[in-house]
């Protein structure tokens, strides 16, 4: 662009000789302040600073910076009179000869004034114009020189144009935001002249990353410099945690001296550690799992600037604690225990290392167990989540397999005669033993991670002693207790080679299982699905030791659907699995015991958790089976939902293949299937549930109690 001239007749004559003074400079940094929003630049060096909100809660830290700039000092005329008005007759705009893009600059400049040849102006017209050159983000540097000239005032401007940008880059290591999402931002730009109202746009997305992930404490404390080759270093600073404080207060939220849990079962919980950079993202899910721990009633989170460095934050827990004791008791039905009484203690913080101690007693009709179990959730140092549970039992039950609602019970027996001379009474399993299982997820050694998978494995004692209901051992049993047919006589446990029958089995086993989850609500599902598959080994020791194996594979699999839409939930064309938890649902059991075989170690086909027209045990005592259920689930009014189903079972013709075939000897089928629904009613454990089925549709009706849905 040729120098701006005009040739006009000298005006303000009565001034005479006026020798003006004009000159501005920025000062020697660029600042902002996120609040503040001060903005100063100077050629070549460009330094950002922000000023540090005190960090009271998690959400409020997000930067949000404006810019406004400012000056040295103001523009002033040679009489110091700010509303002095002069004529300007001609501009001339120097400094961008060497620079590649020098002449379009040029015009920038000039364009971004409103003074022109011919305009009078005053001290804050040519201070606007000097906001208006630099708030076009091209300029580091602009002066403004003023020369008499015969029909007015030479307005002389220096320019410094900004670099050309050739590459955007992060001052620092270890730093979460990717090189490769930097150069993408600038890349458009490279290879153009610095424009610091793009630079602050694109700074923003840099910011957004940051705050999209979490990272709400996270600033830009640069760029610290634009070096010679053109390229712009960044400093972040991204908000590092420097410590972790725990307190425990009472219910009036009263700091106490100390609380029960240990510091380091609360800090485990916790993905968010010193050292690492903040994330509110993170942390939110921190408090979660502490909630799901059941160990607290509250949990305060507050945030405070570190004192020794204004980089890092320090988090601080304020953590009241609950109550983990607790007792119950009550009474209740299954057709495993018939009627049966309950009480039991729980401690579930343990030694404040959130061990849950138990110790269980259930006295019912066919069923009375003693148990005590200890169960760590997490053993600590352990990177994988790996759980641990042992317990040690006594019990004494009826065994439903050698019975039948039908078709009567075997009665235990001296020995093969037989005789009336026999005191007649139910077989009755009195079993002592314990064992220890661990569990793991398969996290890869991410104790956060949310794996489908997850494996256990354990070893297992019982000592099972063969009696009556007296308590007296005998290890037979007959159906007929008026017969000597030694046809009809079984052993009840694992019968030794030479035929002997001992009054008592060991048995030491090894268990391994594993399952893969992925339903979206444990308690009831819709969608998803779930396997497990498992085996326990039997191993010998001594000679009243079976050895076996036992297989145990199950999958079920949910598709959601409407079918029928009693619910406002389900009635919303938009609704979900909460609205609207609605769904079929199928399931498939397979089991096959090989080698060795007790009686009373075989499976049994029948009552609430499989064919459900048959009684517990009721359809098959078996050394394999096979079962599939397909069921529809619906709600029906707020905590109330129904169901239809369909169970289906087969022992694939093995009650023949269980030594002493009490199947056989109770006429148990072997196989059917049953038609039903049932009403459930929500718990928090699961839904309160009555099934009604039918057993071969022969009109025979089977009425069953549970807690939880069958699968």
């Amino acid at each position: 662009m040729d120098n701006r001239r005009i040739n006009v007749r000298k005006l303000f004559t009565n001034i005479g000789f006026l020798s003006l003074f004009i000159t501005s400079s920025h000062s020697n940094s660029v600042e902002m302040d996120i609040n503040n929003g001060k903005q100063t630049i100077i050629s070549n060096r460009i330094k950002i600073q922000s000023r540090r909100n005190e960090l009271s809660n998690i959400s409020n830290n997000y930067l949000e910076p404006s810019y406004i700039y400012s000056y040295d000092k103001p523009i002033f005329l040679a009489d110091n009179n700010n509303n002095s008005n002069v004529l300007i007759s001609e501009i001339i705009i120097e400094g961008w000869e060497d620079h590649p893009e020098g002449r379009n600059l040029e015009l920038v400049a000039y364009d971004s004034m409103s003074i022109k040849p011919g305009s009078v102006v005053n001290n804050q017209i040519l201070k606007q114009d000097i906001n208006n050159i630099y708030a076009s983000g091209l300029f580091s540097g602009v002066k403004f020189k003023a020369e008499d000239g015969n029909l007015g005032v030479k307005l002389i401007v220096t320019i410094t144009p900004n670099p050309i940008l050739k590459k955007v880059i992060i001052d620092q290591e270890n730093v979460i935001i990717p090189q490769e999402f930097v150069d993408k931002t600038f890349s458009e730009y490279y290879g153009t002249t610095l424009n610091l109202n793009i630079f602050t746009k694109r700074l923003n997305v840099i910011k957004e990353w940051y705050k999209e992930r979490g990272y709400s404490l996270a600033r830009i404390n640069g760029p610290e410099r634009i070096l010679d080759n053109g390229e712009v270093q960044l400093q972040i600073e991204e908000g590092l945690v420097s410590q972790i404080k725990i307190r425990f207060i009472d219910a009036n939220e009263e700091l106490r001296k100390r609380g029960k849990t240990k510091e380091w079962v609360i800090k485990r919980e916790m993905k968010t550690i010193p050292g690492e950079v903040f994330n509110r993202v993170t942390l939110e899910s921190d408090i979660k799992r502490l909630y799901s721990t059941s160990l607290f009633n509250d949990v305060k989170v507050s945030l405070s600037p570190d004192p020794i460095s204004s980089e890092k934050v320090i988090i601080t827990l304020d953590i009241s604690e609950q109550r983990t004791g607790s007792l119950n008791g009550g009474l209740g039905f299954s057709n495993a225990a018939g009627i049966f009484a309950q009480l039991g203690f729980k401690e579930s913080n343990t030694f404040g290392r959130a061990w849950s101690t138990a110790l269980d007693v259930n006295f019912g009709e066919y069923l009375t167990t003693y148990n005590f179990s200890i169960f760590d959730p997490w053993i600590k140092g352990d990177k994988y989540r790996t759980a641990f549970r042992t317990n040690i039992f006594l019990s004494r039950n009826y065994p439903r397999e050698f019975s039948s609602d039908g078709n009567g019970k075997l009665y235990a027996v001296d020995d093969l005669n037989s005789t009336s001379a026999d005191t007649f009474s139910s077989v009755v399993l009195e079993t002592f033993g314990g064992g220890f299982t661990f569990f793991r997820p398969l996290n890869g050694g991410d104790p956060f991670k949310q794996s489908p998978w997850r494996v256990s494995a354990g070893m297992n004692f019982r000592e099972v002693k063969l009696i009556d209901s007296d308590g007296n051992k005998k290890p037979y049993a007959t159906k007929n207790v008026t017969t000597a047919n030694v046809n009809e006589i079984i052993c009840i446990g694992y019968e030794l080679e030479d035929g002997a029958c001992p009054d008592e089995n060991t048995l030491i086993s090894v268990a391994a299982n594993a399952s893969r989850n992925t339903l979206n609500n444990n308690n009831n599902p819709t969608s998803g699905n779930a396997l497990k598959f498992g085996s326990e080994q039997f191993i010998p020791l001594g000679n009243n030791s079976p050895t076996f194996n036992r297989i145990n594979a199950s999958y079920a699999w949910f598709v959601p659907t409407k079918l029928i839409n009693l619910t406002r939930g389900c009635r919303d064309k938009n609704s979900d699995a909460n609205s609207c938890p609605q769904t079929v649902g199928f399931q498939f059991k397979f089991g096959t015991i090989i080698g060795e075989l007790p009686p009373y170690e075989a499976f049994c086909m029948g009552g609430a958790s499989s064919v459900r027209g048959w009684p517990s045990c009721g359809l098959a005592v078996s050394r394999s089976f096979t079962e599939a259920t397909a069921e529809y689930r619906f709600p029906i009014w707020r905590m109330l939902s129904g169901s239809f189903f369909a169970d289906v079972g087969s022992d694939l013709g093995s009650q023949d293949d269980v030594p002493g075939k009490p199947g056989k000897l109770l006429s148990k089928e072997g196989s059917g299937y049953s038609l039903g629904g049932g009403l459930g009613i929500k718990t928090p454990i699961g839904p309160l549930r009555f099934d009604v089925a039918t057993q071969d549709l022969s009109g025979n009706m089977r009425y069953t109690l549970g807690v939880g849905w069958k699968f």
